[in-house]
């Protein structure tokens, strides 16, 4: 009857906490930030930064932009060795006044190279490609937030293999040497690899999978994955899955050039890429390939979210109701973090007691300090589950001996990747919680207890405030 009561005044209070939702935004860019920090954004041509309907609705409507060709290795070298970044300087200065994130694209692809690249190869195509990514990668240090270092790689079909290109013919290790590079020149960049026809689970996909599942086995700094989404008028029923095992290998994936060929649907199928974004916790933003109609590249497919004369279209509408239905989460787990996990209901931090290193310690709860046995790494199992590490003992969250009962005590164990010591993270609007995977119960605070040394038990999940885990990254 206790615990009843408690949960009873719990939940009344948490009802009363969000009984009054904050008016939905009004525009693309500032409801995707009220996402976990999402952007929204806009693939832009400098020649058309002095059209006044175009700049408005970016100005309006997006925060981030991404150069449609003005950092593309034909405009920024175009001879050997001379580099040129007036256009792209244009584009980086008005997101830069404007408070917008830059998307960098794109260092090396086999197409738009200039023509005295196109003469090499060899050794000296390679060296010459190290340099091109290395000069304008360190030209923009600090300014870019994600760098397409390589764009379309893969061959299309069944085949899986790689495009070959001169690029290619390198040897290949050429896309793990360009990352290699823009990694040491730009540290604070997200490096992403991006091409199409990879918006289902399929061969050309797979082949991409492996390779960052390689990369990331070697430590290969590839930090996201591009899906450029230049979609028809049917959207793969396995579209959001394939987002979320890319995500399962510790890379963020970004929805990086999406337009939707005109037709019934098209609106519902904007709706549908902006949910699947959504639904993963590690899509971190949406790109349009250009604004209005008119600006697209698919010249009578009126594939954008503005019509010509830059009226928003039924398809903005329902990206715009897509974003705003969303639950303004905490943002993607980053599994090369510490975290340190503050309860929301009692404002203390999950904690291995007495800073034991043992198996079988118990897991509390205890006022924040942010010492290493408070801080905690989230390690995939691949499929959308997580161990949970601590950096004191390097041992992970365990409910003990498999139990599947409530008050099933919470310790910590060596890793066995064990289904007891797998957790999803439930969005809890701006916190998780923690589903176990064996039980799937959800981690809590005993008792809804405010004190030091509270014991952490599994409970159903009834998205208490006591389930209810804030992930504030330390390191």
């Amino acid at each position: 009857m206790k615990r009843l009561l408690s949960l009873l005044t719990v939940a009344i209070s948490l009802s009363m906490a969000f009984s009054g939702p904050a008016d939905a935004a009004s525009t693309l860019g500032a409801s995707a930030a009220e996402r976990g920090g999402r952007y929204f954004g806009a693939a832009v041509a400098a020649g058309k930064l002095g059209d006044s309907t175009y700049v408005n609705i970016l100005n309006r409507e997006f925060n981030s932009v991404t150069a449609e060709n003005e950092m593309k290795w034909d405009a920024t070298e175009p001879s050997r060795n001379s580099f040129t970044y007036t256009n792209a300087n244009r584009i980086v200065n008005h997101a830069i006044g404007r408070g917008m994130k830059i998307r960098g694209h794109a260092l090396l692809w086999h197409s738009q190279m200039p023509g005295w690249a196109q003469s090499l190869s060899g050794s000296t195509l390679r060296s010459a490609m190290n340099n091109h990514v290395t000069q304008v990668a360190t030209y923009f240090r600090g300014k870019i937030h994600s760098w397409d270092v390589v764009n379309e790689a893969f061959a299309d079909g069944t085949s899986g293999a790689r495009r070959d290109s001169i690029l290619q013919r390198t040897g290949n290790d050429w896309i793990e040497a360009a990352f290699r590079a823009a990694r040491a020149a730009d540290p604070g960049a997200k490096l992403c690899y991006n091409d199409y026809n990879t918006d289902g689970i399929n061969a050309k996909s797979t082949a991409i999978y492996t390779m960052v599942r390689d990369f990331r086995s070697r430590g290969v700094p590839i930090d996201c994955v591009g899906f450029q989404s230049h979609l028809g008028t049917s959207l793969s029923g396995d579209y959001q899955a394939n987002l979320q095992r890319f995500a399962d290998l510790g890379v963020d994936v970004q929805i990086t050039e999406l337009d939707i060929a005109q037709g019934s649907g098209q609106a519902n199928i904007y709706a549908s890429v902006t949910r699947a974004c959504l639904a993963v916790s590690r899509c971190t933003g949406i790109t349009v390939w250009g604004i209005r109609d008119s600006d697209s590249w698919r010249v009578g497919a009126n594939p954008l979210l503005f019509d010509a004369s830059g009226n928003k279209k039924a398809a903005y509408t329902a990206t715009l109701d897509a974003l705003n239905a969303g639950t303004s989460n905490p943002g993607p787990i980053d599994t090369n973090a510490w975290y340190v996990l503050v309860n929301r209901n009692s404002g203390k931090a999950l904690d291995v007691y007495n800073s034991s290193t043992a198996d079988g310690a118990r897991i509390t709860q205890w006022t924040r300090n942010n010492g290493n046995q408070q801080q905690w790494q989230f390690v995939s199992s691949e499929t959308g589950w997580y161990r949970l590490k601590s950096r004191l003992s390097g041992k992970v969250l365990d409910v003990y001996n498999f139990s599947t009962a409530n008050g099933g005590a919470i310790v910590q164990w060596a890793d066995g990747n064990g289904t007891n010591q797998q957790w999803r993270a439930a969005d809890s609007g701006g916190y998780f919680r923690l589903i176990n995977r064996n039980s799937g119960k959800a981690l809590e605070v005993q008792g809804a207890s405010t004190a030091d040394n509270a014991g952490i038990v599994q409970y159903d999940d009834w998205n208490g405030a006591n389930q209810q885990w804030q992930l504030v990254r330390v390191g």
